[in-house]
């Protein structure tokens, strides 16, 4: 079947079957250009939540559309592929954190949304990589403890007066940019700005002229004059830069910024999922209840 023909069937059956297609950023540039909505983990699932469709198909990774189940609950929740999960994510779980609670009583858990239903269900409040600063200087408690990014931890520790006790988590796809690479793009690009994302390493970070998440990327691009932009952060956010600011450059910062469970999600495996309707995202009852008030808390934090 060609690519066209592909993607009439898919937007076919997804007014058919009621449903909205979301795509993360980093998703392939095919799935993020028939997706309804583009976007980070946490705003796609405000917009599940949002929608009077009765069906999300949510085009990423495993704990988003978990997250979507949480703030949609009386919606169908599909992922085209159940195989995408998050390394990051697996490597932090509900007993790790009782562990780290028990280390530091009184702490507050903060827990970054990259991570498992289950997970949040044991946090006091999430942070996404926009707001964790914000998120973390709004508590009144002296001590918090990070999970799991230890970059992004060891970020928002570089920007509190609060004690931070950070899970030795991380992202393998930020983690692998490497200092050398990106002396080399700002070389032979000397007039052009790094934007990195906080899940890079601090090495990275300190190289950065701008520190922000995916949906921080796009809006600085948009308010800047310079032409050229170095981007430290997964290959997939291009597309949307690309498209959306015609007369700049965007030039990745390494060449091994692209994560495989991202890239999984073909339009063959949209096009199955709303075919079947499958497969569906569920999140145990009580998981969700206590999951949804680590992000309710977040979503009440007055923005500056």
């Amino acid at each position: 079947m060609r690519e066209s023909e592909l993607k009439e069937k898919i937007r076919a059956l997804a007014a058919e079957r009621n449903a909205l297609i979301l795509a993360h950023n980093y998703q392939r540039d095919e799935i993020q250009e028939i997706a309804d909505i583009t976007g980070d983990s946490l705003g796609l699932s405000q917009e599940a939540a949002r929608t009077e469709r009765q069906v999300i198909v949510f085009c990423g990774v495993h704990f988003m559309a978990e997250s979507a189940a949480i703030l949609a609950p009386q919606k169908q929740v599909i992922i085209p592929r159940a195989d995408a999960g998050c390394p990051m994510a697996d490597m932090v779980d509900a007993e790790g954190i009782k562990q780290m609670r028990r280390q530091h009583p009184g702490a507050v858990v903060v827990t970054y949304v990259n991570s498992s239903a289950a997970v949040k269900a044991e946090s006091d409040i999430c942070c996404t990589s926009a707001n964790a600063v914000r998120v973390v200087n709004s508590l009144s408690e002296p001590e918090v403890i990070l999970i799991p990014d230890r970059n992004l931890g060891r970020y928002i520790a570089e920007r509190t007066s609060k004690i931070c006790h950070v899970w030795d988590g991380y992202c393998p796809t930020h983690e692998r940019l490497d200092v050398i690479e990106v002396l080399s793009a700002k070389a032979a690009h000397p007039d052009a700005l790094f934007l990195a994302h906080p899940e890079c390493p601090p090495a990275i970070l300190a190289l950065a002229d701008h520190i922000c998440s995916t949906s921080g990327m796009y809006e600085y691009v948009q308010g800047r004059s310079e032409r050229t932009f170095i981007i430290g952060t997964e290959a997939g956010i291009l597309y949307r830069l690309r498209r959306e600011n015609p007369g700049k450059t965007f030039i990745l910062a390494g060449h091994r910024l692209i994560c495989p469970n991202m890239k999984l999600t073909s339009l063959e495996d949209l096009y199955q999922s709303l075919l079947t309707m499958s497969p569906t995202i569920t999140v145990d009852a009580d998981i969700a209840a206590r999951a949804r008030i680590a992000l309710d808390r977040m979503l009440a934090v007055p923005r500056d």
